[in-house]
């Protein structure tokens, strides 16, 4: 597999994913749906509980380059919304000045010391979000790989099969096949899922050669078949759509934020840059864990701290390679 493979896509309107559906029409809406959307987005705000490392206000005010952490919860269809593990992380910078974005998919067994419960440590990154909510999350993250994180976007990815089946289902092509929860998938074959197979798509592991990689990979499909798919006029006018979208996604960013991001950061989602951090599977206190070793953790820092125009700085201490002689 190779590492910090760079990917163009031209996706318009996309990599603030789930996120820049509520708000990407804003020009088509005018003032006659604007309250109503207004409305939508205030449901979703929920503080990190953090003290950001950098003023976000004067990031989004002076249009300079803003990273978001996006997180995959699969609690929907069990009434338990935004509780529990993660099933994904994601760090996603957008840089207006250069028109940039950049992907950085983190696997959910990456094997660190979370702030506030070293006694427990190493543990998998996924707890922290169970743990400590958002603001751990984002200080676990910032701390493994010495990156300042400036704003969260939960979505419940269980929930989104409501919303896939509200735009009428999405077209995905497998990257491979198989078969599960009762669906069969053929590589290359392009289909028309509705959202119980979408979610099914993308929630298979362990028949996936490349594990939770391939998973990640997965799911990064059907988020942006969701935006594709959604992008018409038509369906942004769609109430139902919209507060259905609005349900399923928890976010620190203000409708205030949202505004100002699709105003000034719209055109650096054309041209997106993906990676991720590769790491090596190990048992660890009966666990299965991914241990990075510090190159491949300062790769994906000045691969961060590229996207957000940062000086070189080195990678965090947090993540657990001393342990295993991989320094």
């Amino acid at each position: 597999m190779q590492h910090g493979k760079k990917t163009q896509h031209k996706v318009r309107n996309t990599i603030l994913i789930v996120i820049l559906l509520l708000l990407v029409g804003t020009g088509a809406f005018g003032m006659v749906r604007y309250q109503s959307i207004k409305g939508s987005v205030a449901k979703t705000f929920k503080s990190a509980g953090i003290t950001k490392e950098r003023d976000v206000n004067g990031q989004l005010s002076g249009k300079k380059p803003i990273s978001i952490l996006l997180l995959g919860t699969d609690t929907g269809e069990f009434g338990r919304s935004y509780k529990g593990r993660t099933d994904s992380m994601m760090i996603i910078t957008v840089n207006p000045s250069t028109n940039k974005t950049t992907m950085t998919s983190i696997p959910r067994d990456t094997a660190v010391s979370i702030p506030g419960f070293t006694d427990v440590a190493p543990s998998k990154i996924n707890a922290a979000y169970d743990w400590g909510q958002a603001g751990t999350t984002i200080t676990t993250v910032q701390n493994m790989l010495n990156v300042p994180i400036d704003f969260y976007a939960l979505i419940n990815m269980g929930g989104m099969e409501k919303v896939i089946n509200k735009i009428g289902g999405v077209d995905v092509t497998p990257t491979l096949s198989f078969t599960y929860e009762g669906y069969t998938f053929k590589k290359g074959v392009k289909l028309h899922m509705n959202g119980s197979r979408a979610l099914a798509y993308s929630r298979m592991r362990y028949e996936d050669p490349l594990g939770d990689y391939g998973r990640q990979t997965r799911q990064r499909q059907v988020l942006m078949a969701l935006v594709k798919q959604s992008g018409s006029i038509s369906t942004l006018l769609n109430q139902d759509f919209i507060s259905s979208l609005s349900s399923q996604v928890q976010t620190d960013l203000t409708f205030s934020d949202l505004t100002s991001l699709v105003k000034n950061y719209r055109k650096a989602t054309g041209a997106i840059q993906q990676t991720h951090l590769q790491g090596t599977g190990k048992m660890i206190g009966g666990q299965s864990m991914e241990v990075m070793n510090k190159t491949e953790l300062q790769r994906v820092t000045d691969f961060v701290r590229d996207g957000l125009a940062l000086p070189h700085k080195a990678t965090g201490k947090i993540a657990l390679p001393s342990a295993f002689g991989e320094n």
